[in-house]
């Protein structure tokens, strides 16, 4: 299959603003399960407010959070794909500078240092772009994730050792939660990496953020640790905003590696109430649009 990089580019556009406008349905499936299990009156009304907010957004067409985020592509190439991932590159850049321009959109993006704002919600090394293989054939797909600097801003590193065990992995996330308190604008999805090195454990930490609530990590020990977690933190009583509650995370998602013998990296990262992603499916029949 012929990759069509007009038709990316197009994606890359609508994506951003579908990201923006949409709440995927599982995020919506996890309000509902919140506001059956919540027993403060506070955060039952916190959460009806979030869920109010969500369904005048989109029935007027307007934007789930002010914030539109760092736009992040992850992009999945199946067998048999054929396309120049220079091109690919720079059709999914233009589609995001088209979704801040013509939309228009409020670019988030500047220059760390001069904190200059292009308006292109593009910058260096932005729009971030992860590449992954997979073995269908004929398939190109593109989620797009647009992360907000509250929720990013609830980033965290240890660099553990294996001496310090799974008791070392379940502290550090439960003070990581503490410490975000409300700043990630809770309820979250508290992402977690494990192993590999420092740089491959805050992306699978990234990864674990933004999967799909209902997920479960492929690694039956991560799979324990993800539900031992979720129960952890829903008792520590941050709650909706940090208002305290028993709503602090939709779930604990981990993601994790093989990593050295001597070291054991732990990294979170939090995903805030407006879990926003969007996907697009490119076959030889067309482009489908989901979550």
């Amino acid at each position: 299959m012929k990759v069509d990089l007009q038709c990316v580019e197009d994606a890359a556009k609508e994506l951003y603003i579908r990201a923006l406008k949409v709440l995927p349905p599982d995020i919506k499936d996890g309000f509902t399960q919140l506001r059956r299990q919540e027993s403060g009156a506070t955060a039952q009304s916190l959460l009806g407010t979030m869920v109010r907010n969500i369904t005048v957004a989109e029935a007027t067409n307007n934007l789930l959070c002010q914030d539109t985020g760092i736009p992040i592509y992850n992009i999945t190439i199946g067998r048999g794909v054929q396309v120049d991932g220079i091109d690919l590159e720079h059709a999914i850049r233009r589609g995001c500078t088209r979704a801040t321009q013509d939309h228009p959109l409020r670019s988030s993006v500047v220059h760390p240092l001069t904190r200059k704002n292009e308006h292109t919600s593009c910058g260096i090394g932005v729009p971030v772009i992860h590449w992954a293989y997979c073995a269908t054939p004929d398939l190109l797909e593109i989620e797009m994730v647009p992360k907000g600097s509250g929720s990013e801003n609830g980033s965290f590193l240890r660099m553990a050792i294996p001496a310090e065990g799974v008791d070392a992995i379940k502290t550090f996330v439960i003070d990581s939660v503490l410490a975000a308190g409300g700043k990630t604008c809770p309820p979250t999805i508290v992402g977690v990496g494990l192993g590999g090195t420092s740089d491959l454990v805050v992306a699978l930490a990234k990864r674990a953020a933004t999967r799909p609530l209902g997920s479960v990590c492929a690694d039956p020990d991560g799979a324990t640790l993800e539900r031992q977690l979720s129960a952890a933190v829903n008792q520590l009583g941050v709650g909706p905003q940090g208002l305290g509650g028993d709503s602090t995370a939709f779930a604990v998602h981990i993601e994790l590696a093989a990593t050295h013998i001597t070291m054991n990296p732990i990294a979170v990262n939090m995903q805030c109430h407006s879990a926003r992603r969007a996907r697009a499916s490119f076959t030889s029949h067309g482009v489908r649009y989901g979550f």
